[in-house]
Formats: C-alpha cells, sequence, structure tokens
C-alpha cells in the first residue's frame, strides 16, 4: 500500500488525509514527494501567522484599553482597543485545529508575546526569571499545536 515510503512520510500523509477528512485509500503514488511537505509547510506557516496575529490583537487591544483607563488616554483610544479586541475574537476561528488546542497552544505563545511587547512598550529588559519561564512556555505550545497525533 504504501511502498517504499518512509515513516516520517507516512505520517505526514496520513496526518494531511485525516485533516482534510480523506479515507486511505491506495493510491499512494508519488504523494510524498514536495508537495505534500509544502502544503503541510503552508499550513504551518499560516498557522504560526494566525498565532502572532491573534496575540498582536489581544496584546494591542489590551493595551490601548489600558491606556485609555489607566493613563488617561482619550476614549476613542479605549474603544479602538475595544475593537482590536473583537477582531482578536476571530481570528483564532481561523486555525486549522479544535478549539482547545488551539487556545492551549496560544497560551504559550501569548507569554511570548506579551514580554517581547512588554520588552519593546517599556523599554524595560526582562528579569532573568521572566526569560526562563518564556524558554519553558515557548516548546510547550509547538508540541501541543504540532506534534503527530
Amino acid at each position: 500500500m504504501w511502498g517504499n515510503t518512509s515513516i516520517f512520510c507516512m505520517a505526514a500523509m496520513i496526518r494531511s488525509r485525516r485533516d482534510r477528512g480523506e479515507a486511505d485509500r491506495d493510491d499512494a503514488g508519488d504523494r510524498c514527494g514536495r508537495g505534500l511537505r509544502r502544503r503541510a509547510g503552508h499550513r504551518v506557516i499560516r498557522s504560526l501567522a494566525l498565532f502572532v496575529l491573534a496575540g498582536l490583537c489581544e496584546i494591542g487591544g489590551g493595551y490601548l484599553v489600558w491606556q485609555w483607563w489607566r493613563q488617561g488616554a482619550p476614549p476613542l483610544v479605549g474603544a479602538l482597543g475595544a475593537a482590536v479586541l473583537v477582531v482578536y475574537g476571530f481570528v483564532p476561528t481561523y486555525q486549522p485545529q479544535h478549539f482547545g488546542r488551539v487556545y492551549a497552544a496560544y497560551g504559550g505563545m501569548f507569554v511570548v508575546l506579551s514580554i517581547l511587547w512588554g520588552w519593546r512598550s517599556t523599554a524595560s529588559r526582562p528579569t532573568a526569571s521572566i526569560c526562563w519561564a518564556a524558554r519553558s512556555a515557548w516548546p510547550g505550545w509547538r508540541v501541543i499545536m504540532y506534534w503527530p497525533r
């Protein structure tokens, strides 16, 4: 059925077919070539871009609301922040995985993005413990989202 394909290629084919809802068929042919890997790579890149966009919307929207509420910025800044937070609510729905996995994985990405945002916006360098926490969260979200099942 699988010919002489490697175990890594078979796993990618199975995941790809499962994600598309296709049943296993005996027409694997040369589907283990570049096309399948390229499509899987595009899915991961798209997923990463959606994580970053969601993070920017959530952190940016929260930052704008913070500026309005705590720092005395004009109410329009708070309204803009609220609108960005509404957009954030829709961005994760474009992820290919189910809700629980997306939000669990997003938690690790959020930790890293919020540390980078705070570093950039306040110009204060993160402490060693904060960096350690970010390094701990970074691999976790990748395992949750992309580890083969």
